[in-house]
C-alpha cells in the first residue's frame, strides 16, 4: 500500500476517532443536562424543562428522561416523607410511647383516687388504710370486740352486766378502786364448801375448810338491798344467821362497839340473811345500819376475778371518777 492510501486509512481511523469522540461529547452533554435537572431541583419541572427543551436535539430528550427520574425521584422521596410521617403520628398515637398524665389530664395520685372511688364501698371499708373509712372501721371492729367478749363472759357468768368496777376503797387491800371484777351469778360455779343454793362460803366457813378468795376466807359477794338507789355493795359475807337469832354473840367485838344485842342494829335478826363486812371497814354493814342481813334474793353475784385499773374505763365513762385519778392510781402503782 503506498503512502496515499496510508495516509486515507489514518484520515478513516481519524474521522472515526472523531465520531467516537462526538459520542462521547453527546455522552457528556447528557451528562451536563442531568447535572443541570438536579442542580435545578424543583424548577427543572417547569421553567428548566421548557428551556432545556429549547436546546433541542437528543439532549433534549435524554433531559427530558432526566426530568422524568428527577420527578420520579422527587415522588419518591415525597412518598418516604409521607411514610414516615404516618410512621411518627403511629408512634404518637400509642399509649405506652405517651405520658399517661398527658393522655388522661390526671395526675397519679388522682388516677388512684378515681379507681378507690370506682371500687365498691364495701370494698373501701375493708382495704381502706386511712380516711374516714378506715376510722369508723376500726371504731366499729373495736365494739364488736368489746361486744363478743362481753357476750362470752355472760355465757360463763349468767349475769349481765359480767363485770364491775369497784368504786370505793372499802375492801382494800384485796380490792382497789379501780378494779375490774368478774362475778358469776349465785349458784353458778359453787366451791364445794358452800351449803347453799346460792354458791356463798362465809368467812367462818371458810375459816375451817380453808376457803381463800381475795386475801381472806369466805365469798365477796355483790348485793343490792331493797330501796338502795346507789350502786350495789361488794362486801365479804362474815356469817349466816336466822330469823330471830341473837347474833350478839357470834359477832367479833371488833366490828362492832355494842354491849348487848339490844345495842346492836338488826339484832335479834329480822330475817335469814348474811352478815357482811368490808375488808376495810371497822363496823358490820348491819352494825352500821348500812344494810339489814343480806336475803339470798338480794345478792346478785359472787365475786371471781380482779383486774387491776380497767373498772376506770367504766367509772370515768358514768362521771365517778376523773381521768386524774386514774392517771395516779396507775403512777402511784408503778413508782
Amino acid at each position: 500500500m503506498d503512502e496515499g492510501d496510508r495516509t486515507r486509512s489514518d484520515e478513516g481511523r481519524s474521522d472515526g476517532t472523531d465520531l467516537a469522540g462526538d459520542d462521547n461529547d453527546a455522552g457528556d452533554n447528557a451528562s451536563n443536562a442531568r447535572d443541570v435537572e438536579s442542580d435545578t431541583g424543583s424548577d427543572t419541572g417547569s421553567d428548566g424543562g421548557s428551556d432545556t427543551g429549547s436546546d433541542g436535539g437528543s439532549d433534549t430528550g435524554r433531559g427530558d428522561m432526566s426530568d422524568m427520574s428527577g420527578d420520579g425521584a422527587s415522588g419518591s422521596d415525597g412518598e418516604s416523607s409521607a411514610v414516615g410521617q404516618r410512621s411518627l403520628g403511629d408512634d404518637e398515637g400509642r399509649p405506652e410511647d405517651s405520658d399517661p398524665t398527658e393522655m388522661s389530664g390526671r395526675t397519679p395520685g388522682e388516677e388512684r383516687a378515681g379507681s378507690d372511688a370506682d371500687r365498691g364501698l364495701w370494698y373501701r371499708f375493708r382495704h381502706d388504710r386511712d380516711g374516714a373509712l378506715m376510722w369508723i372501721r376500726e371504731i366499729l371492729s373495736s365494739v364488736a370486740i368489746v361486744l363478743v367478749i362481753g357476750l362470752l363472759l355472760f355465757g360463763i357468768s349468767g349475769v349481765w352486766p359480767p363485770m364491775v368496777a369497784v368504786e370505793s376503797g372499802s375492801m382494800e387491800p384485796n380490792m382497789e378502786v379501780g378494779d375490774l371484777v368478774f362475778v358469776t351469778e349465785p349458784g353458778r360455779l359453787a366451791p364445794d364448801g358452800a351449803d347453799n343454793g346460792i354458791g356463798v362460803v362465809t368467812y367462818d366457813v371458810g375459816e375451817r375448810i380453808d376457803y381463800r378468795t381475795f386475801g381472806s376466807y369466805g365469798s365477796v359477794v355483790i348485793y343490792q338491798p331493797p330501796g338502795r338507789t346507789a350502786s350495789p355493795i361488794i362486801h365479804r359475807a362474815m356469817f349466816h344467821v336466822e330469823a330471830d337469832e341473837n347474833w350478839y354473840d357470834r359477832a367479833d367485838s371488833e366490828y362492832h362497839s355494842a354491849e348487848s344485842c339490844a345495842d346492836l342494829r338488826h339484832c335479834p335478826a329480822p330475817h335469814d340473811g348474811y352478815i357482811t363486812l368490808g375488808d376495810n371497814n371497822g363496823v358490820y354493814d348491819q352494825a352500821r345500819g348500812l344494810s339489814e342481813p343480806v336475803k339470798q334474793e338480794w345478792v346478785t353475784g359472787v365475786a371471781r376475778v380482779r383486774i387491776p385499773y380497767l373498772g376506770y374505763v367504766r367509772l370515768v365513762a358514768t362521771g365517778k371518777a376523773e381521768p386524774t385519778d386514774a392517771i395516779d392510781a396507775v403512777a402511784g402503782a408503778s413508782a
